[in-house]
């Protein structure tokens, strides 16, 4: 009897191990930075910010060129004007000044939106080729290795460029 019970918990225990194993879930993990960084689609995109960006940056320097010319002129000018122009023109340059800031503020929301717009559908495409990949390969969970402490699960980067053709 009770080389019985040993038998009957030796075959419970064995029974729960492998219960216990098949319960775990498979888990991968990706760089998403740089599986991104490495998609022809977004060293375009960067192109084309960067691009945009310079085009903002030369509009902005030739405001404030312009303006530094324009406080030039009225220093040179101030002895010769009456103490009303010179307020005048000390409004003046305090609005321009303004409109420079302004005109920077937009340009970086500007550029923030036209980021958004050319990676949206980048990281879309990678998104759907990662989970192709954790899909075919058979893994429950796919993390980001940025927020990972530990990985111990499988990298699957160098599966999804090759999805990806890169």
């Amino acid at each position: 009897m009770k080389h019985l019970k040993t038998i009957l918990l030796a075959t419970a225990l064995c029974i729960g191990t492998i219960s216990f194993t098949q319960a775990q879930s498979k888990i991968a993990h990706i760089n998403t930075q740089e599986l991104i960084a490495a998609m022809p689609a977004a060293k375009a995109a960067q192109a084309e910010i960067e691009a945009l960006g310079k085009t903002y940056q030369t509009d902005i320097q030739a405001s404030i060129t312009e303006y530094q010319n324009t406080v030039k002129q009225y220093e040179a000018e101030a002895a010769t004007k009456t103490d009303e122009e010179n307020q005048k023109r000390g409004l003046d340059l305090q609005e321009k000044q303004q409109r420079i800031q302004q005109f920077r503020a937009d340009a970086q929301q500007d550029l923030a939106k036209k980021e958004a717009e050319l990676f949206k559908p980048i990281q879309e495409q990678a998104m759907k080729a990662i989970n192709e990949v954790a899909k075919e390969q058979g893994f429950q969970y796919v993390l980001d290795r940025a927020t990972l402490i530990v990985a111990d699960g499988k990298d699957i980067l160098a599966d999804v460029k090759k999805k990806l053709g890169i």
